[in-house]
């Protein structure tokens, strides 16, 4: 077989609304020669989008952000439909995408400029920040365009190109975005989609015109991509999954402190990485808070999302996501967790899982341990400050992590202990395109957003000019 036969033979990109289980379209796997035409332009892309000015190159990033405004009820449509996030959700993910690449046009030529550094032998140093060249971007379909938003805008900004490789669920949110890209005036080649296979993928970063990889999804998909980025001496960024504590010390309303830690857990129907996956609560408040939880879950029937009516739940990305969670909560209470509302997929071909809420995880069972991607809030029950934050920590993810309290200096405390890359007082998370982005331990590493987002993929180049002496020149 040769090489374009074993592309084309190998799965497409199948958009499929997780609401109805139809297919919405499908597109072949790039052939070899596509990915090879793609990379060939990046690379003449950047040879050309680096020389601009910096400012040129912010002002096409300002247009992706209007773009992303005027654009906005047409793109949140397609994710609604595509993996099933409900559409006032939708909306906000655009109106961030817009905000992030307003923030990097507005901001990158700042960030972005030279670093005067005090040179002890005389003479003028400086650390320049300078393109490196083609990036591969490999995303997901949680949320199909705030994820490429963080990575691309502040690449584009410094005068790298992009190749992106969407999540196979999601080809048509991938089109809009191509074609938002080329109608704002990025130039052919600065942002090239590509439909590339797994083992395209392999061959993209080992290509050397390719200089780095940023990659947000599973720890097995990270662990792939950074082994082959390793071989080839490629720069990483990871962002993986997350199984976020949030803390509860105190509170003055109970019942109401629980509604809004439910409602966190329900965003993008608990398909977010910084998801509040493990709620930990003080032994007073934790009876009336589960019973909340509870009363929360059953409130909720399934709906279409595309309409996202009160009291409604949206499917997940898709059967077999659904399937998949709804086995590891079936685990859970078979080794004695106590199931307290939902937990059961319903039947037909929609990913409708009932949301669900689970106590009594302990380190023994593979819940303890396990990211639940999706509408399960899990409750822990803590003694004191110590206890929660030993209970925070036990885990080998350290994406985000929050803490509530009536005293900020209390809640302050045990955040400052918190193995994360992400720690909020009072707040489910610190949220904005200025807000930096990333976790340690199996969470990944690298930042994404703020000032941060822009020192990744750069070359931080020293220039030292010396002092001209009597006698030289």
């Amino acid at each position: 077989m040769t090489a374009d036969a074993r592309s084309t033979a190998l799965s497409s990109y199948r958009s499929v609304n997780p609401a109805t289980g139809r297919v919405l379209a499908e597109h072949p796997t790039a052939t070899d020669v596509q990915v090879q035409e793609a990379l060939a332009g990046a690379d003449a892309a950047f040879r050309a989008w680096r020389t601009l000015p910096i400012e040129e190159r912010a002002a096409v990033a300002a247009r992706v952000g209007t773009l992303f405004t005027e654009r906005v009820e047409e793109l949140a449509a397609v994710i609604t439909e595509e993996m099933g996030k409900p559409l006032a959700e939708a909306r906000d993910e655009v109106a961030f995408c817009a905000e992030i690449f307003a923030y990097f046009a507005e901001q990158g030529p700042a960030l972005a400029a030279d670093q005067p550094i005090t040179a002890s032998g005389g003479g003028r140093a400086v650390v320049q920040k300078r393109p490196v060249g083609v990036l591969l971007g490999i995303m997901p379909w949680n949320y199909p365009y705030y994820q490429v938003a963080r990575f691309a805008a502040p690449n584009l900004v410094l005068g790298n190109t992009i190749l992106l490789k969407h999540a196979e669920s999601c080809p048509r949110a991938a089109l809009a975005l191509q074609q938002l890209m080329d109608d704002a005036g990025v130039p052919a080649g600065a942002y090239a989609n590509v439909f590339a296979s797994h083992d395209q993928v392999a061959d993209i970063i080992a290509d050397p015109r390719v200089q780095g990889v940023s990659l947000t999804g599973s720890e097995r998909a990270g662990a792939k991509v950074a082994e082959i980025a390793g071989r080839n001496l490629k720069k990483v960024v990871l962002e993986l999954g997350g199984s976020d504590p949030y803390v509860v010390l105190d509170t003055d309303d109970v019942r109401e402190s629980a509604r809004t830690a439910f409602a966190t857990r329900m965003g993008n129907t608990g398909q977010a990485c910084n998801s509040n996956k493990r709620m930990i609560v003080m032994a007073d408040l934790y009876d009336e808070f589960v019973a909340e939880l509870t009363r929360q879950a059953e409130a909720l029937t399934p709906g279409d999302p595309a309409e996202a009516a009160p009291g409604t739940f949206a499917p997940l990305s898709s059967r077999a996501a659904a399937e998949g969670l709804a086995r590891q909560i079936r685990a859970a209470v078979d080794a004695g967790a106590t199931l307290h509302a939902g937990g059961r997929l319903l039947e037909g071909p929609g990913a409708y899982l009932e949301p669900t809420v689970l106590t009594g995880i302990t380190p023994d069972m593979a819940a303890h341990h396990e990211e639940l991607f999706g509408p399960v809030a899990v409750v822990y029950r803590v003694a004191d400050d110590a206890e929660a934050l030993a209970l925070a920590n036990d885990t080998p993810y350290g994406l985000g992590g929050a803490v509530f309290s009536t005293d900020p200096d209390r809640a302050r405390r045990l955040a400052e202990g918190l193995d994360a890359g992400m720690a909020a007082v009072n707040a489910a998370e610190a949220e904005g395109a200025e807000m930096p982005f990333g976790g340690v331990k199996r969470s990944g590493y690298g930042r994404e957003l703020g000032p941060l987002g822009m020192d990744e993929f750069v070359n931080k180049r020293l220039l030292y000019v010396k002092d001209r002496t009597a006698g030289e020149g």
